[in-house]
């Protein structure tokens, strides 16, 4: 299919009723007796058929649920009975790639090397998901093991998935390691879906495709059963085309779970309460601008226009308020020491839960066996980039290492007490902004990402929570806007991005344009 042939309709017309569809509607629609669970299941397997399967091809989506069908006919039966589980019920949701599903369903994190291994339970957000009523339709393509594999990785490609493409323009990149996630929500592929960020995997893919992401404060939602980088960052959320539908879905995933003791903590709240449309209204907001502004000069311009929409709700800006030590971080290479050694000890315990699929099947049981499994397969899983992370990560102590306790601390210092705490008291705000990310690079197998950065590497660090709100397009890519805040903000920041989301309304769907030169040269 021709993107020319297409454009005009751009696949709005395939599966309708779910394209600009969120969750209230969808819900209202279905109490209504206008749409069941199984309708709004077909028209969201169709949209996957004509647009991620084939026409443009956009490749978020790295499995289905065979079960789906099932699930949504048992959402339909129960709503007959008077049962409705709450606001997901009925509601197509995808799964990255890294969270475990104990169903028909593989979890590989991308990699082939755990196609023959299955998890023993799901994921505790999955399981939450399900049991909210939930229609787990499939899981979502990722940049392989999230990106941290190789120094010179390909965002949204996996030797399982192939490459994820930005709906927007389909020869740019959807970030990662979210990528399908974002995506397939862009393109309503799905209504929501989960992702997981360590540094900026949730807010850069939502960014650069054009939707809401929310990486919660580390500790607020589970871990377990999620496939790890580091449990230092390591923090699971939602994607979603709105705001408010993203504060369902953290609703639903939040909590303490005794599977993961860093949720011991963790408020129980509903999210849902702070969407307040004038809650810009009195607002501190800081322009974290060091570091952050100044690469790319079209981003900057959106997002000082998004700066002036916040005036004018009714915030108060304070300009500049820059992170002291942001500098000082990019510089370090603390970050990275963390990641090598909590990936060696984390992934090794992820790895011994897994059961083999037959007697003989094969069960990577450490990250020695990971690198040997690439190297036996280099034709699919090292065409176009290495595994110099992974060797990298091989060859780290344990995590009593002076050399790994003095990076975390150093880390933590910098981004918390020094870094975004600091900031916050000095103007008394009530978070900052910064842009997410400029637009999407083009996608280059043979050179990697190509990004000019991004600024959710205080937050990382600290473990604090980032929201991002779509900010306006630059030649048909999306730009996103970032909040940040202290360790369990998400209610204020949750406040602030839905004012500013509401007040905007800088959202549009995906067209699948081939190429921005095409999108953006008259035609003869």
């Amino acid at each position: 299919m021709s993107s020319r042939n297409q454009e005009p309709d751009a696949g709005d017309s395939i599966g309708a009723p779910v394209v600009d569809a969120d969750i209230a509607g969808l819900q209202q629609a279905m109490a209504a007796g206008r749409l069941t669970a199984a309708d709004i299941l077909d028209h969201t397997l169709a949209r996957i058929a004509a647009l991620d399967q084939a026409g443009p091809c956009v490749c978020s989506v790295i499995e289905l649920n065979p079960a789906a069908g099932e699930i949504a006919a048992l959402c339909d039966a129960e709503r007959a009975g008077g049962l409705i589980r709450g606001p997901l019920h009925g509601i197509p949701v995808l799964l990255k790639d890294n969270s475990d599903t104990a169903d028909a369903m593989h979890t590989t994190a991308g990699s082939l090397a755990l196609l023959t291994s299955r998890p023993p339970e799901d994921a505790t957000v999955a399981a939450r998901l399900k049991a909210a009523g939930a229609v787990i339709i499939g899981k979502a393509n990722m940049s392989e093991w999230a990106n941290f594999r190789s120094t010179r990785s390909v965002s949204g490609w996996s030797a399982r998935g192939g490459q994820c493409r930005n709906p927007h323009v389909l020869d740019r990149s959807p970030c990662g390691s979210s990528s399908g996630s974002a995506a397939a929500v862009a393109a309503a592929l799905c209504v929501v879906a989960l992702g997981s960020e360590t540094d900026g995997s949730i807010v850069c893919p939502s960014g650069v495709n054009g939707v809401v992401g929310i990486k919660p404060t580390v500790g607020l939602t589970s871990r377990a059963g999620v496939i790890p980088i580091a449990h230092s960052q390591d923090t699971i959320g939602p994607h979603a085309r709105s705001v408010a539908d993203a504060a369902v879905v953290l609703n639903i995933i939040a909590g303490p779970d005794p599977r993961d003791p860093a949720t011991v903590a963790a408020p129980l709240i509903d999210y849902t309460r702070f969407l307040d449309r004038d809650g810009l209204r009195g607002a501190r907001i800081g322009v974290a601008r060091e570091r952050f502004f100044g690469r790319h000069p079209a981003t900057d311009l959106l997002i000082e226009a998004a700066i002036a929409d916040m005036r004018q709700a009714g915030a108060t800006i304070i300009d500049p308020a820059n992170i002291a030590t942001a500098q000082a971080m990019a510089d370090d290479d603390g970050e990275l020491t963390v990641l090598l050694y909590e990936f060696r000890h984390d992934i090794a315990a992820y790895l011994a839960t897994r059961v083999a699929e037959t007697p003989d099947a094969y069960v990577p049981r450490t990250l020695a066996d990971l690198i040997d499994f690439n190297r036996r397969h280099a034709a699919h899983e090292l065409p176009f980039f290495g595994q110099e992370l992974f060797e990298q990560a091989v060859a780290c102590g344990d995590l009593s290492d002076a050399l790994y306790t003095s990076a975390l601390a150093r880390n933590r210092r910098l981004a918390r007490t020094e870094g975004i705490d600091a900031v916050l008291d000095r103007h008394q705000l009530d978070a900052l902004v910064a842009p997410t990310t400029a637009p999407a690079w083009p996608i280059d197998p043979i050179h990697g990402d190509r990004s000019v950065g991004s600024s959710s590497g205080p937050a990382a660090l600290a473990g604090y929570p980032l929201i991002t709100v779509p900010a306006g397009m630059i030649h048909g890519l999306p730009v996103g806007l970032t909040f940040m805040g202290r360790a369990w903000s998400e209610p204020l920041l949750i406040r602030l991005a839905y004012a500013y989301e509401q007040a905007t309304q800088h959202r549009a769907r995906p067209r699948f344009h081939p190429s921005v030169l095409q999108l953006n040269t008259p035609t003869p």
